[in-house]
């Protein structure tokens, strides 16, 4: 994802990020907790919908069904040519800058973004744009990368990490990116949400359960039961890696 008018935050151009990040790796719990938590958020019925950084189209088998019109968005080419590959006449694509969106005003009845909010350095200008394109009363689920986990909590408490996952700065991991991986603390992001417009209408806690320790110790299988179960239950204390909202554009 990134912006054409300036230095471009992650670039999947030429990237296999189908193979090399989720085929090649052991995330399927990911995966499957993903999954579970758009078909939570969801709307069952709508017009128009868009995968704001949706890349190859990895999640849009639980979004085609729900929408007659489906966009999947993302800066890399390459990315929506393989998602093209894949889902042929299914989806339409589109490709540029994600704080210029290339919908109309009030154009989407819903959209989603997931694993994008990482690379923006401009989460606030990004949420202003998915408010301008959703029509009055469409919905948007927006996974956040989460500051605030406890294996974080644990590496500033005991001097391992500097960064410091209480307070509301935006936390930036250079060692991961050069040019910037970004953790938010939910009650910045929640913030943004409400300065941009958006009324916030339900919390999930996703990926309760993310440690190689425990995918070898549980299986991926019974992790994913677990999941299932954590994901509104710990929704409140925000502890999780990913947090996911669903939000409301209100009515005129």
């Amino acid at each position: 994802m990134g912006s054409m008018s300036e230095k471009v935050v992650s670039d999947y151009n030429g990237y296999d990020y189908k193979a090399e990040f989720w085929e090649k790796a052991d995330r399927e719990y990911e995966d499957q907790a993903d999954r579970m938590a758009i078909r939570k958020l969801l709307p069952k019925r709508m017009e128009k919908f868009a995968d704001i950084g949706g890349g190859y189209g990895r999640l849009a088998n639980e979004y085609l069904k729900r929408a007659r019109k489906v966009y999947i968005f993302d800066y890399s080419k390459s990315e929506l040519k393989q998602a093209k590959e894949i889902y042929g006449d299914k989806i339409e694509t589109k490709a540029g800058d994600i704080y210029k969106l290339p919908f109309r005003d009030d154009e989407l009845d819903g959209l989603m973004m997931v694993r994008v909010t990482h690379h923006l350095k401009h989460l606030d200008r990004a949420m202003a744009e998915l408010y301008r394109v959703l029509k009055p009363g469409g919905v948007a689920v927006v996974e956040v990368a989460n500051k605030r986990t406890l294996p974080k909590m644990a590496r500033f408490v005991t001097g391992r990490s500097k960064v410091n996952p209480f307070d509301k700065k935006v936390a930036n991991y250079k060692e991961i990116s050069a040019d910037g991986f970004y953790n938010y603390h939910p009650k910045y992001v929640e913030e943004i949400f409400e300065k941009v417009g958006f009324e916030q209408e339900k919390v999930l806690s996703v990926s309760n359960f993310r440690s190689r320790g425990l995918k070898k110790v549980f299986g991926t299988e019974r992790l994913v039961k677990m999941e299932d179960k954590a994901q509104k239950a710990l929704a409140g204390i925000r502890f999780a890696p990913s947090i996911y909202y669903k939000l409301r554009k209100p009515e005129e």
